[in-house]
């Protein structure tokens, strides 16, 4: 580097013998080559003084040929002779020995390939037999610098599409191939691999999956090299992207598989980062048998970074298992969410059981969480009890019945259950994977039932009937089906009865703890105390339902046995432990990926992974609560609060800027019970914080229900207030919003609450906001004559009038004049009010002391006024008057004034040539 002046000294000697004093690395508007015009001593033509400097022994004008190559083909291009001799020797100056003139050269074969591509009629083959074979040659120069402008070079060429793709089929990918060989310098091998991880994104599938892919496979597995592992892995989404979802799981997943257990922890840190996006190129079976375990592991890693980088991507991983149908929402091409048209309610057992084609379990399975799955009155006739399975649903494993119970249940269908050998899908769905149960109502007819508990059974909603078998009534059950053992259906409820008596056994002597849902009997044989000692009452629900109270016993049995109240105080106790202890279970992802990711808001994760582990889990909450669909946020809600009360402010940031698209995501009733007391938290938080809420302030408001949006008109005011009054983009984003919610809210509404906040911000002290506050102002006019509320529209232009026409200082009466602009431009009154309460006090203005008063007057006439057609009619009284008004102010003293006074008016955009030309 130390020889660069002198060369540039030397450089600068050569061109001032030509004439070029003033030539310098800043003068850009000469042409390199402009020295071949200059006739010298030696008469010699243009070409041949190129040719002799070309090939000069000075290395300087080989360089400066070099640069100025593009210049000279376009100086010979008239002539085709003389382009091929141009030609010619860019060929033989490829071949010079000089590293630094190769590089110049290689430099410049973009744009002279732009220009070869423009002139392509006259000189159809130019590149490929001159310029490609310099390209390719250049590949495998010695020289590392010659190396990367070539590398550099052919990457702009794919880009544009400048090579053919025979010559890239041809010549580049057997270079390539070449390079990227094992037995290959390890340098050259790794230049090699990183152009192909970025060309194969460039080529076709056929080219890529046909030459490139066996290599990059083949790379993959280098043992020799790390850099080369490394790069492929970086490069391995796009690759996925690039051959398509059947080639991705055919060849390169076995092959992330083994980078994924690469022994270098930085090349399972690469794999973790680019997971999500090898993984949205997969099935969802390959998603869930393959990557789901092989990422569980990443985030066990031995490494630090291994972990923190997956904890990073796990979130996005979650994102991968999205599916529209179920969710009921999808993303839009710009990017914003949108809801998809519900689909019609099925009943458990009733209307999936009108099929038995994957299809129509598949697309019509609800949701365990989905609350109000159907009610009391939704229940098929005869039918006062949930169905044995039902009421199984949600046990955790570890009490010995999912398993078995599954293992029945699948036999019972056979292979019609979309899914079938996933234990994840199989244990979370068994509701809705099987065969509806037979109807035995008329069986239950024969089991006495108390009328009063009767009656609550089927008046009680819910997805799941809160009452319980007994074992004893089980048994009972299970023998009344004994004569109907003939009928598959059949015995598949006996199965499932056997383990629901089973699951009520280890209950009732309490070897497992966190049972989620218990069977109790619809009669009352037994002693209150003898079920009660039994069987603990715990309430099954949805996460939005309140746990619902056991039953008191009757009086005259308490009074039997005095230990009854401190027993039903326990009772009450152990069913809310149970209802916070119940399992956070679904079946949309595999449930360790989830469990996972609840655990990223534990303290210890951010000590042991990464210190802002919160902050990324927050980032990812709304795409994780997209793909487990709101029946089931239930899983993530505890989750979120812990998020909204983290002590960072940057987490409680990030929820605030995305609350709004989980409202969306979660619908109206689940918006307005846990994300709305968070949103009011997030109202009184730090600026940092209230900025996320306020930029999506309208947004947020329109999903609530008009009650509930009322209440926030008291909270507007609080805006106005900041932890720093310079923080004036923080005003500036409210009258932005307040613009959007004015139409949340009827015209009593905002003459009571939001006008006194576009005032105070018409008042601000920084001008960008009077500003946009001077557009709210139109706004709240349009929505009072809009809807036909003229009073309040007429009681607001006086408003206006006294505080803005009659202000002492001169930027409230130039207000005033835009203000009666802008409503004339966007008629936002009629116009007939409009010369009745303002025209009067804008005319008055052209007396106003202050130029900038006045020229912003000239341009309402002039500009806006004049152009309208009611000021234009003839007959009109108050044309007269606007029109004396312009020409007073065409003799006024100030030059600006009389300038927009006299000027046309400004003709609007929208206007055509015809229009102009009439006019």
């Amino acid at each position: 580097m130390a020889g660069i002046p002198l060369y540039f000294v030397d450089l600068q000697d050569d061109l001032d013998d030509f004439g070029f004093e003033d030539y310098g690395p800043d003068c850009e508007s000469m042409r390199i080559s402009a020295f071949l015009d200059i006739p010298g001593q030696d008469n010699l033509t243009p070409l041949a003084r190129l040719e002799k400097y070309a090939f000069s022994d000075n290395i300087f004008n080989r360089q400066i040929i070099a640069r100025g190559l593009l210049d000279v083909l376009r100086d010979f291009s008239s002539n085709e002779e003389d382009f091929l001799t141009v030609m010619e020797i860019v060929v033989r100056l490829s071949e010079d020995a000089e590293p630094t003139v190769r590089t110049e050269l290689m430099e410049q074969i973009p744009q002279i390939t732009i220009f070869l591509q423009e002139s392509r009629s006259h000189f159809p083959r130019a590149f490929s037999e001159y310029l490609m074979p310099i390209l390719v040659r250049y590949l495998t120069d010695p020289n590392n610098q010659v190396r990367k402008a070539t590398q550099e070079s052919l990457l702009i060429l794919l880009e544009q599409d400048l090579i053919d793709q025979n010559d890239l089929e041809n010549k580049v990918c057997p270079v390539l191939l070449e390079l990227s060989a094992p037995e290959n310098d390890d340098e050259y091998k790794v230049e090699a691999v990183n152009i192909i991880c970025k060309m194969i994104s460039m080529l076709g599938r056929q080219t890529v999956e046909q030459m490139l892919l066996p290599r990059f496979c083949d790379l993959c597995s280098d043992a020799k090299l790390f850099q080369v592992r490394k790069v492929c892995a970086a490069n391995f989404g796009e690759v996925c992207n690039a051959v398509g979802q059947e080639a991705t799981e055919k060849f390169l997943i076995p092959k992330f598989l083994e980078l994924c257990s690469d022994s270098a922890w930085g090349m399972r840190k690469v794999c973790a980062e680019c997971f999500m996006a090898v993984s949205y190129m997969t099935s969802s079976e390959v998603r869930r048998t393959k990557l789901s375990p092989l990422f569980i592991n990443l985030i066990s890693d031995p490494c630090r970074w291994v972990r923190q980088t997956a904890f990073q991507s796990l979130g996005p991983f979650i994102s991968t298992f999205a599916n529209p149908s179920s969710a009921g929402l999808y993303v839009k091409e710009d990017g914003t969410l949108s809801i998809r048209p519900p689909q019609e309610a099925v009943l458990p057992g009733v209307t999936i059981g009108t099929s038995s084609s994957p299809e129509s379990h598949g697309t019509a399975r609800p949701s365990q969480g989905d609350p109000g799955c159907y009610s009391g009155s939704d229940q098929p006739d005869g039918v006062s009890m949930p169905s044995a399975a039902e009421s199984v649903v949600g046990v955790p494993a570890s009490m010995g019945l999912g398993e078995d119970t599954i293992r029945h249940g699948r036999k019972s269908h056979g292979s019609s259950a979309p899914g079938e050998g996933r234990a994840a899908d199989v244990y979370n769905s068994f509701l809705y994977w099987r065969s509806p149960l037979p109807d035995i109502s008329e069986e239950l007819e024969l089991l006495p039932v108390e009328p009063h508990r009767e009656s609550e059974l089927n008046a009680r909603p819910g997805p799941v009937c809160s009452s319980y078998m007994a074992s004893r009534e089980i048994e009972m059950a299970i023998q009344s089906l004994q004569g109907h053992m003939d009928d598959p259906n059949v015995q598949a409820q006996v199965q499932v009865l056997s383990a629901a008596l089973r699951a009520a056994e280890l209950d009732s002597i309490g070897q497992e703890e966190g049972l989620g849902v218990q069977e109790r009997s619809p009669t009352d044989n037994k002693s209150p105390s003898e079920n009660k000692t039994e069987f603990p009452p715990s309430v099954v629900s949805s996460p939005e339902s309140e746990p619902t109270e056991p039953v008191p016993p009757p009086q005259q049995e308490i009074a039997e046995d005095p230990s009854s109240p401190i027993k039903c105080e326990e009772e009450e106790e152990d069913e809310d432990s149970h209802e916070q202890e119940k399992p956070k279970l679904q079946d949309v992802v595999p449930q360790p990926l989830l469990d996972q990711y609840l655990s990223m808001t534990d303290p210890v994760r951010a000590q042991m992974v990464d210190t802002e582990i919160t902050k990324h889990c927050a980032y990812s909450l709304p795409g994780v609560a997209l793909t487990l669909g709101r029946q089931n946020w239930h899983c993530l809600k505890d989750t979120y609060e812990t998020l909204a009360a983290d002590v960072q402010w940057k987490v409680r940031r990030t929820l605030a800027f995305s609350i709004h698209e989980l409202a969306v995501i979660l619908g109206d009733q689940l918006t307005a019970a846990d994300l709305v007391p968070i949103f009011n938290g997030f109202l009184k938080d730090l600026d940092e914080v209230r900025i996320g809420v306020l930029k999506h302030l309208y947004d947020f408001l329109k999903l609530l229900h008009a009650d509930m949006r009322r209440e926030y008109l008291y909270q507007l005011q609080e805006f106005l207030t900041t932890d720093n009054n310079r923080n004036w983009r923080f005003r500036y984003e409210l009258a932005e919003q307040l613009i959007l919610i004015l139409e949340l809210y009827n015209p009593r509404d905002v003459y009571d609450y939001l006008r006194s906040i576009a005032m105070t911000l018409c008042s601000d002290k920084v001008s960008e906001v009077r500003w946009i506050s001077y557009k709210l102002i139109v706004e709240i006019l349009k929505k009072f004559f809009a809807n036909g509320e003229t009073e309040m529209g007429i009681n607001f232009i006086n408003e206006l009038v006294v505080q803005f026409r009659h202000s002492s200082k001169w930027v409230g009466r130039q207000a005033f004049a835009f203000i009666c602009q802008a409503v004339v431009q966007e008629e936002c009154i009629p116009a007939e009010q409009f010369v009745i309460h303002l025209l009067p006090s804008l005319l008055s203005l052209a007396s106003d002391p202050v130029p900038n008063v006045r020229v912003l007057l000239a341009k309402a006439l002039k500009q806006t006024l004049l152009e309208k057609a009611y000021f234009t009619s003839l007959g009109n009284p108050h044309v007269d008057a606007v029109e004396k008004t312009v020409q007073a102010m065409q003799l006024d003293k100030d030059q600006d004034v009389r300038f927009f006074s006299a000027a046309e008016p400004k003709r609007p955009l929208s206007s055509t040539p015809l229009e102009q030309s009439v006019d």
